[in-house]
């Protein structure tokens, strides 16, 4: 289990008709993490067909909710919104603050663009910026968190611009599709700043549908990339997230829960070029991978040897028992069911059915 999260239970905060909140419970963390989750983003998650204005779209929900909590908590003045590019642009953050009334002062954006030498990381460089400084204001951002390299590299340029102005913030608003690397840099960020700011509120962070990991390596199957690609292992997810996967025949063996995040609605055919290539090396590979292996890397552990271990692997200890006694259960089914199946079978059926779904955004 990712340290972290040593002790550590997802608890409700509110469910509402378009979107429910847990709260990780972690008084060892200096900051607020949370996990909402909709019907639109857990279709966003499990279905890299998903592209264009409507993976924007997805995220309205579930966006608007949680602002509307925060800012009824007293979380938000002064709101200034700071785009990540490219994949903060998926973020819907100035029209959910427009509709829950509000007030944004500014806005601003930092281009942190990844460098690869092959499939690894090379480095990053911000190319274009416009910062807008607001003294004593929430920054609020939205961005994919993967390594955090990206984040680290944009909060440092922020504080330096903020402290050279002789400006402070009150807090950071962070809204993600994100890793647990995620809340290792928020936390040393804010043990950092409240040296230089020690009345810093901390960060209130805000993952959609989980807290996912990625990838140390290419995995059982020799395909993913790694410390770009999501799984479950020693993360946290929604229950309900959770559920629909598992109601989902193929999609807990997608390659990665957001792909590149950019690309799904700037980068159409960029993105369908990264689905299909996943799918056909699956296709080519498949008769060689232990798919029960496979299987298990996708969940992050082997199946549980009993309830109790299984709450210890998915931290769903202080959720109304019935409901997650029938996930546990339905997780066991799923397991013997796919026992019964082929990964190549799945490979195939799911490039005719990606490339049926996407192919019309390249005519």
């Amino acid at each position: 289990m990712f340290k972290k999260f040593q002790g550590v239970d997802l608890v409700p905060v509110f469910e509402r008709p378009k979107a429910t909140l847990y709260a990780l419970d972690a008084p060892h963390l200096s900051n607020s993490y949370f996990i909402v989750t909709s019907p639109s983003t857990r279709r966003l998650l499990i279905s890299p067909e998903i592209v264009g204005f409507e993976n924007y779209d997805c995220m309205c929900n579930p966006t608007k909710a949680v602002l509307e909590e925060f800012n009824a908590r007293g979380l938000i003045s002064r709101a200034n919104i700071l785009t990540i590019l490219r994949g903060g642009l998926n973020y819907p953050l100035e029209e959910c603050c427009y509709r829950v009334g509000v007030q944004v002062a500014d806005m601003g954006f930092l281009s942190c663009e990844r460098t690869f030498e092959g499939e690894v990381i090379s480095g990053l460089d911000i190319r274009y910026r416009k910062l807008c400084i607001i003294d004593g204001g929430s920054l609020i951002i939205g961005d994919i968190i993967a390594t955090g390299d990206t984040l680290v590299k944009c909060l440092k340029y922020v504080c330096r611009e903020y402290r050279e102005a002789g400006k402070s913030l009150r807090n950071i608003i962070f809204f993600t599709v994100g890793g647990t690397m995620g809340i290792t840099v928020l936390e040393n960020f804010t043990e950092e700043i409240r040296q230089f700011w020690p009345e810093f509120e901390g960060v209130h962070c805000v993952f959609y549908e989980g807290v996912f990991s990625t990838y140390i390596d290419k995995g059982c199957t020799g395909v993913n990339r790694p410390f770009v690609d999501f799984y479950w292992k020693d993360g946290i997810l929604a229950p309900e997230y959770r559920a629909e996967v598992l109601d989902d025949d193929d999609a807990l063996f997608e390659k990665c829960v957001i792909y590149d995040g950019g690309a799904r609605r700037y980068g159409i055919p960029e993105h369908y070029a990264e689905v299909e290539e996943y799918w056909e090396s699956i296709a080519k590979v498949a008769g060689s991978v232990d798919f029960a292996a496979f299987t298990d890397e996708k969940f992050g552990y082997a199946e549980p040897a009993s309830y109790e271990e299984w709450l210890e692997h998915t931290r769903y200890g202080r959720l109304p028992e019935p409901a997650v006694r029938r996930l546990y259960e339905q997780e066991l089914a799923y397991r013997k069911s796919n026992a019964q199946r082929s990964l190549k079978e799945i490979a195939e059926r799911r490039l005719a059915e990606f490339r049926s779904a996407v192919g019309c955004y390249l005519s």
